[in-house]
């Protein structure tokens, strides 16, 4: 039988418990990962009582109520609480997601017992819901994501066909909160070399940018085994992204592009 050694602090332990408070009429429990880098201690989960009686009906309204009445050393990101800043991305209720997004109601069984909260998955993290998205980023900027042109720029705007505009639907919608890439197995493996999918489908989206020069160096630069090619279909990408899109279908395009240009 295999045996595994896990590294040290990496054990979750039962944490804290704040119940609701005296006549809450409408009592949730909230379970929330916790781990401070500074107190040497292992991460624990911490269990919250919330009344939703007095609460959004958002997962991030629970936990900015959490923060400022219960308990106000929780740690998240969070900006626009309109799913556009992606600040808020986490793992709530089992799936990659944004918090001020995802409705309480719909966490759990018909919107029933306990809601567990987690960091994005597979990344390492800086404090209780807060992930290190550092190499995230410099993989986005490695696709250097913007208008690459040669030729002399006009007097006023890059000018696009109402046709070659729509090519950039379901492109131009994303907000980098990673919550694609860190449910992608082939990302959790080859993360150090595989772009994954949100940066791969940003790179689609310059790809197929019709004002964009570049197009044959952009697809230099993913022909890699890694870069590209780590990708299998496996759809969770798809299955999470909270804005409804479809990296699996811009990194098979990427593919098609490089087959069409051997030929």
């Amino acid at each position: 039988m295999a045996e595994f050694t896990l590294p040290k602090n990496s054990q979750i332990q039962k944490g804290k418990h704040f119940p609701a408070p005296a006549g809450a009429k409408q009592p949730r429990t909230f379970k929330v990962y916790r781990w401070n880098p500074d107190d040497g201690m292992n991460p624990r989960v911490d269990t919250y009582d919330v009344d939703l009686a007095t609460c959004g009906p958002m997962v991030l309204d629970a936990l900015i109520k959490i923060k400022n009445e219960i308990d106000p050393t929780l740690t998240f990101r969070r900006s626009c609480r309109e799913g556009i800043c992606g600040s808020c991305a986490m793992n709530i209720d089992g799936t990659n997601t944004l918090a001020c997004t995802k409705a309480i109601d719909d966490c759990g069984k018909g919107g029933r017992g306990d809601v567990p909260i987690y960091p994005l998955p597979h990344m390492s993290v800086v404090k209780d819901l807060v992930p290190d998205l550092t190499h995230f980023y410099a993989q986005y900027a490695s696709i250097r994501p913007w208008l690459r042109t040669q030729t002399v720029a006009p007097s006023r705007e890059r000018l696009q066909s109402k046709d070659d505009r729509a090519k950039l639907d379901g492109l131009y919608e994303c907000i980098l909160c990673a919550c694609c890439s860190t449910s992608c197995p082939s990302y959790w493996w080859n993360g150090e070399r595989y772009l994954g999918p949100a940066i791969l489908l940003q790179a689609y989206r310059w790809i197929v940018d019709s004002r964009d020069e570049d197009t044959g160096a952009r697809l230099d630069d993913l022909e890699d085994p890694f870069k590209l090619y780590r990708c299998h279909t496996i759809m969770n990408c798809a299955r999470t992204c909270p804005k409804g899109l479809n990296p699996a279908k811009a990194i098979a395009e990427i593919k098609k592009l490089m087959l069409a240009r051997r030929a």
